[in-house]
């Protein structure tokens, strides 16, 4: 089985791989790798001929790996989606095709047989970019998928031109990133339906929609850890053998993905509350990331907060918290600590103009660390 990889470079339109993708998902073309590393290589026998798809996670937390997806695997994502959703229709391609969220656009598409419209990622985005590029759509039913930060751009001080196309919209999948309650509220006032969604690029992108997971996905915590099942999952990393089995087990007769988030499932209800490393250990006290975020996004100067433990030669790890917004340190500190207690207040916040993103949206946790660290010393 053959293996393409194609360069999605700054001046690369997303269109360039629609004719490629075709072929793959139809049998009549070699598997597709899009990937926005020049330097990236792609190792390893791809498994079988039904593989259309090796796309890169996100490296948010660590390495990126190549993860297979199967021509089976994305047509039952894509018509989970639909059922989810209650129809096919156009997408606004806003997100990199290298990444998951981004090429999925391209794979509905071409399974519900609609062109795509796509915005110019060569430049930044804008409220003004997306409204022009929403402008051109034509199909009664609409769709797109953003991220958080994409959301809070075009909701910051709208104009009445980007309040029209983002109410035309059946859906706006909103992923990659939890979406904070200020940010759903604004959109719920403004008119505008936003389906929140939670997969990666092991599951073909999101699996679970509105906290409800798609119709023949199944998810399970154990010990607070979530487990997805069903069509959707990967056939696991290129070249990776050893990690795809201890990631991709099989137990009671079905295949599992083991992901690194934790949660809550309760009936077909599933809520994610975090992820496994969101424990930061300060002077022998478990602090939850989440938690201390929550409370600082409680202060109405908050636009956004990402709390992570850093290296402290004395707490072994100690409390970071980088905020988005015009507000007092002191007062975010205060926050916490009339919510969570004295052991929760951050060691150190750090006052953004916006998180620091990779190129498909996520925020850059290794890079924030990094700055939070600079910033303690």
């Amino acid at each position: 089985m053959e293996l393409l990889p194609v360069h999605t470079h700054p001046g690369f339109e997303g269109r360039q791989l629609l004719a490629p993708l075709a072929a793959a998902l139809a049998g009549e073309g070699p598997a597709v790798a899009p990937h926005a590393d020049p330097g990236q290589s792609f190792s390893g026998q791809l498994p079988n001929d039904d593989i259309a798809l090796v796309v890169s996670t996100s490296g948010s937390t660590g390495l990126p790996k190549q993860t297979m997806l199967s021509t089976d695997a994305l047509a039952a994502s894509s018509m989970a989606t639909a059922m989810a959703l209650e129809a096919d229709g156009q997408w606004l391609s806003a997100l990199p095709v290298s990444y998951i969220a981004g090429v999925q656009v391209l794979v509905r598409s071409l399974f519900a047989g609609t062109d795509p419209v796509f915005m110019d990622l060569t430049q930044p985005f804008t409220a003004e970019a997306f409204t022009e590029a929403a402008a051109d759509m034509t199909d009664r039913h609409r769709f797109t998928s953003l991220v958080p930060t994409q959301l809070h751009r075009l909701l910051q001080d709208p104009s009445e031109a980007t309040l029209r196309v983002l109410r035309r919209f059946d859906a706006i999948l909103l992923g990659g990133a939890p979406a904070g309650a200020r940010l759903l509220d604004s959109a719920r006032s403004h008119g505008v339906r936003v389906v929140t969604t939670y997969g990666m690029s092991e599951t073909c992108g999101g699996c679970v929609y509105d906290g409800v997971p798609l119709p023949g996905v199944e998810v399970i915590q154990d010990e607070g850890r979530l487990w997805v099942s069903g069509d959707v999952l990967a056939d696991g990393y290129l070249g990776q053998p050893e990690l795809t089995s201890r990631r991709f087990p099989f137990h009671s007769g079905r295949r599992w993905f083991r992901t690194d988030d934790t949660g809550v499932v309760a009936g077909r209800s599933v809520r994610v509350t975090g992820r496994v490393d969101d424990v930061v250990m300060s002077g022998g006290v478990k602090i939850s990331a989440p938690a201390v975020a929550a409370a600082i996004e409680q202060l109405p100067e908050v636009h956004q907060a990402v709390v992570l433990g850093i290296e402290d030669a004395e707490w072994g790890e100690a409390v970071g918290a980088a905020v988005v917004g015009e507000v007092d340190p002191r007062k975010v500190s205060d926050a916490v600590r009339a919510a969570l207690g004295p052991a929760s207040v951050p060691k150190v916040v750090l006052l953004l103009q916006e998180l620091p993103l990779l190129p498909n949206g996520k925020t850059d946790r290794l890079g924030l660390r990094r700055l939070l660290a600079a910033a303690r010393r």
